[in-house]
């Protein structure tokens, strides 16, 4: 019999647990050819979900837990799911219910037809506004855009992915972890399958603006060297562009004309301390990157888990 391991990281969903948990045990109701475990990451939340956890996990022998000594983000959460999972496929998925436990036959039915990675897009209902719209799509061009990976626009964190996968990923050190870039790294037989996002059944989300602009710069900068070279690009293009100023003050030496316009020269000058100030935030990014990547620090530290 094969055993398929639903990850599900987990930061202050004390709400949802119990609602996904239960609509998981009726998806593989219907699924009795497969054992399953479910492997919820507590990473570091604040309110009742370790002791909801523990409390679910007293009456189901399929419930795993892994506990954070704080919060180490949702992609090593997903990461430690994985590590510590032993299916011969895993599932991650998040705990809010908007990615639907319904959709767990459908991916196993294309990992059955021999792929090796089921991967979703997301679609917006409706009522999604037309901001969340807008910016999601522009996180992924700019993404694909500057990185060395090939995105689809709504590309999730709900994907199956075979032990094979798995083994792969876990062999890697990287300590700013991507994995949706990750995944389509590695390579292997790979399907994409649509879905509606459903609303949250409980609480907020956790993806600020801020986060997702951090989100984007970590894709970008973990699988692609393009920033670096558009740094240099832009410090040839307005090397060259300084060159055109060159005749005029040579004829406005020869003339004897007055150079005037302090608030142009105060602009040029904040203008081009601002493309110097980018450039060097470029470069502080992946300094910033192998600094932590040589001290080998953990990804996540555990705190506590029951298997």
């Amino acid at each position: 019999m094969k055993k398929i391991s639903i990850v599900i990281p987990a930061y202050n969903e004390e709400g949802n647990l119990s609602i996904i948990h239960g609509e998981i045990k009726k998806v593989f109701l219907n699924l009795p050819d497969y054992d399953y475990e479910i492997i919820y990451v507590n990473d570091g939340s604040r309110d009742a979900t370790q002791k909801t956890l523990e409390e679910i996990s007293s009456n189901c022998p399929k419930l795993k837990y892994l506990e954070f000594s704080r919060n180490f983000g949702h992609q090593n959460a997903v990461k430690a799911g994985m590590d510590y999972a032993d299916g011969n496929a895993v599932i991650s998925m998040d705990a809010d219910m908007q990615h639907p436990p319904t959709m767990i036959p459908d991916m196993i039915k294309k990992w059955e037809e021999g792929y090796d990675v089921v991967y979703t897009i997301r679609k917006y209902s409706k009522n999604i506004s037309f901001f969340k719209r807008k910016t999601s799509d522009f996180f992924y061009h700019i993404l694909s855009s500057l990185s060395d990976v090939e995105l689809e626009k709504g590309s999730s964190d709900f994907r199956l992915l075979d032990a094979s996968v798995i083994d792969v990923i876990r062999k890697t050190g990287e300590t700013d972890i991507f994995l949706r870039g990750l995944v389509k790294w590695v390579g292997f037989k790979q399907y994409s399958i649509d879905f509606v996002a459903a609303d949250r059944f409980s609480g907020s989300s956790k993806y600020s603006l801020g986060k997702m602009i951090k989100f984007a710069f970590t894709g970008i900068t973990a699988f692609s060297m393009k920033p670096l070279y558009l740094a240099a690009y832009l410090g040839f293009f307005f090397s060259f562009l300084s060159l055109l100023y060159i005749p005029y003050v040579i004829y406005a030496f020869i003339n004897k004309t007055e150079i005037s316009g302090w608030a142009s020269i105060l602009m040029t000058v904040v203008f081009f301390g601002g493309i110097q100030l980018i450039i060097l935030g470029i470069l502080g990014i992946y300094m910033g990157k192998i600094f932590k990547q040589i001290k080998e620090r953990p990804n996540y530290i555990i705190r506590s888990k029951n298997f």
